[in-house]
């Protein structure tokens, strides 16, 4: 039992609240011709894709890292390293407004 007025936050409640806060675990990206193409939100990317993001040298490098296997067909599609570079700037930029306010679930 924890002490009266102290902090306990669920985990599961805290990741859950901050998911609603920026709209989800994923980003996604919608080309001209409608097709939509998904990468970790920056607040839920694991360690090991986050390593390979700051290692890899370039738009080109990083954005292969954030879309992985959909690569291909997101260039088929119309979509450039540097355009899915900003939508990740965006979305890094928005989500720091975002934890600047929101306030998390604790259970």
């Amino acid at each position: 039992m924890s002490k009266p007025g102290k902090a306990r936050y669920r985990l599961s409640a805290v990741k859950a609240s901050y998911e609603e806060a920026v709209g989800g675990s994923e980003v996604e990206v919608e080309t001209d011709d409608g097709k939509v193409y998904t990468f970790p939100h920056p607040l839920f990317t694991d360690d090991d894709t986050a390593k390979a993001i700051d290692a890899a040298e370039g738009d080109g490098a990083k954005a292969r890292v954030l879309l992985g296997d959909q690569w291909d067909a997101f260039v088929k599609s119309g979509g450039d390293a540097n355009g899915l570079m900003l939508v990740y700037v965006a979305a890094r930029s928005e989500m720091q407004d975002t934890l600047g306010k929101h306030r998390p679930t604790k259970r």
